[in-house]
């Protein structure tokens, strides 16, 4: 299988939250125009990769980015039951 990324052109993320778990993404550089034309570069959409795939990479000298998510927990909004006749 033939990579056409380049170490420069990709970076693979782990997002860690207070839970203890952990989500692993691949994100590409994409172009709108042509790449030559710098301006128009940019990082693409997360892909969902494996945690084996996230520590393979960053063993070969890929750029890897381990992020902590720290969110407030989310609000639970109370529904007002209804009695079934």
């Amino acid at each position: 299988m033939i990579n056409l990324h380049s170490k420069q052109t990709v970076k693979y993320i782990c997002e860690k939250y207070p839970s203890g778990n952990c989500y692993y993404f691949k994100q590409e550089v994409i172009t709108y125009n042509s790449w030559e034309d710098i301006s128009s570069l940019q990082w693409g959409r997360k892909r969902p990769i494996s945690k084996t795939t996230f520590d393979k990479r960053k063993k070969e000298g890929y750029r890897t980015v381990e992020e902590f998510i720290q969110r407030p927990p989310a609000v639970i909004i109370p529904f007002k039951q209804t009695m079934k006749q």
